[in-house]
Parts: structure tokens; sequence; C-alpha cells
């Protein structure tokens, strides 16, 4: 089991940490490659997954709520120990409610679970993009207009997904093919990326950083567990779902927390750890979803 798991992980932390001594020795600017898999490659790739004539939306109504729960009882868990704490909500809870379910969720889910996982995985990242993008970018600026959230390009390509999906409309295989291609840069790229990104960020308040690198992953992955109590999933989704708690802080959160100057340092500070610490905390969820 040890093996599978470190033969699993491992191609995410690698990519990861070349990403990180890549950036640290030649300080690549990754804004535009950003841009592009943030506008094509990722769209491209939720695309390719809901478009997919084997794919039915109707099979992960189960799977969208859990997700909803997980994503929004980790906002309220959060808010709850950010008044315990004394730390700004703000600040405390978007990185507690958002996690990296793109950058390491993704690609985690093909590699423990095959690229069957891939669908309700890019199902799992829709609902929780969709929520980041509209109330997570709310919650720091309450001028900001929710409905404009269709904008953003991740969501245009999974309201088209949905409706050639729904619709039962088959693309044209070649053309299928191309978005395929498209869709698969992004992981990788998201992966070196990530690593990059990191070599950015400053860790100026380590406690608020480990606090946060301990409570993301586990409130996660208990109120997981709990959902899984109440609401019935296939195996592989229980899995699937123990996993995407036990995820770390988002990048995006980062990204946010700068651009509406809400404590870019201090979250920069969790995101950090937290993905650090992810190689103690995704083990454990897979040793436990793991068959």
């Amino acid at each position: 089991m040890l093996l599978r798991i470190v033969s699993i992980l491992f191609p995410l932390f690698s990519l990861t940490a070349l990403g990180y001594f890549v950036g640290k020795r030649m300080r690549p600017d990754l804004s535009h490659a950003n841009k592009l898999n943030m506008d094509v490659f990722v769209p491209a790739l939720v695309f390719g997954a809901l478009a997919n004539k084997e794919f039915r939306i109707a099979d992960f109504g189960a799977l969208t709520v859990a997700t909803l729960v997980v994503v929004i009882g980790s906002g309220l868990v959060g808010l709850a120990l950010a008044h315990l704490s004394r730390i700004a909500p703000k600040t405390f809870v978007p990185p507690m409610m958002f996690n990296n379910c793109g950058n390491l969720g993704l690609p985690l889910a093909v590699l423990a679970f095959g690229e069957p996982a891939l669908a309700p995985a890019v199902v799992m990242f829709m609902v929780s993009n969709l929520l980041h993008f509209s109330f997570g970018a709310w919650l720091l600026d309450h001028r900001i207009r929710i409905w404009t959230v269709w904008k953003v390009p991740s969501v245009l390509a999974t309201l088209a997904g949905l409706v050639v999906g729904i619709a039962g409309v088959e693309v044209w295989p070649p053309l299928m093919l191309a978005i395929k291609m498209l869709g698969d840069i992004s992981i990788p790229l998201m992966l070196f990326a990530l690593g990059v990104r990191l070599t950015d960020s400053r860790i100026s308040s380590i406690g608020l950083g480990l606090y946060a690198a301990a409570a993301r992953p586990i409130m996660g992955m208990l109120l997981a567990l709990g959902v899984m109590q109440v609401v019935a999933l296939p195996a592989q989704e229980r899995a699937l779902l123990l996993v995407f708690g036990a995820l770390p802080p988002a990048v995006l959160n980062y990204i946010f927390a700068e651009r509406y100057h809400q404590e870019p340092e201090a979250v920069a500070s969790m995101v950090l750890i937290g993905n650090v610490a992810a190689v103690l905390f995704l083990p454990l969820a897979l040793a436990i979803a793991l068959p």
C-alpha cells in the first residue's frame, strides 16, 4: 500500500518540485502561460470531460450535493475557527473553503483512480470553481457582481460542456481529440506552475500557516466522512470525496487576496505551508480511500 501511494504521489510532487527549483534558479515569468492555462487549456479539459458521450450529469447529482456540503461546511467551520482564534474571517475562511482541486486534485484523481475518475473530479472542480469565482470573490469585495461569473472561461466551458452533454450532441471525433490534446497540456502545466508560484510566496506568519495547514485537510476529511453517512455515493466517488477533503488551500486564494488587498502575505503563508503539508495529509487520505 505504501509503495502504491508513493507511486501515485511521486509524479505530482516531482513536477511541483521541478517547478519550484526552476523558479528559484531561472525566475521564469509564467504569467502568460498561467493565463493561457486558465483561459484555454483548463477550459478545454473541462469541456472535454463534460461533453464526452459517456458523461451523464444526472449520474453525479449526489456527488454535486456532497461536494457543495463539504465546501460550504469548510467555510462555516473556518468561520468558527477564525472567530475562536481571532483571525480576520476574510483572511482565513477562503483558504479553508477553497482547496487545490485544480492543480493537485485533477491529476491526483487520474493517477490514483484511473482515467474514469476524471469526470467526477471535474464535477467537484466545477462546483468549487463556480463558488470561488462568485461567492469567494464577493466575500473579499461585496461590490462584486456575482452573476458576472459566467465570463470566466472555465465557467463558460462548464456551461457549454453541460449543454452538449445533456443534449446528447456528439462532437466530431477529430475536434474532440484536438480539444482533449489541449486539455492534456493543463495538468502538467498546473503542477509545474504551482511549484514556480510557491517560490514567490513569503512565509510571514508561520504559526497561522501551520494552523491552516492542519485545519484545512482535517476538517475537510471529517466533513467528507460525515457526508458519506448521509449521501449515498458509489465507492469511487466516496474515495474521491475523501481525497478532495484532504487537499490543501488553492493557490488562487493568494491571487485573490493580493487582488483585493486582504492580507496577501498571511494568505501566502497558509497556501505555501498547506501545500507542503500535503506531503503528510494526502498519503493519509489515500491510505483510507484506496481499496
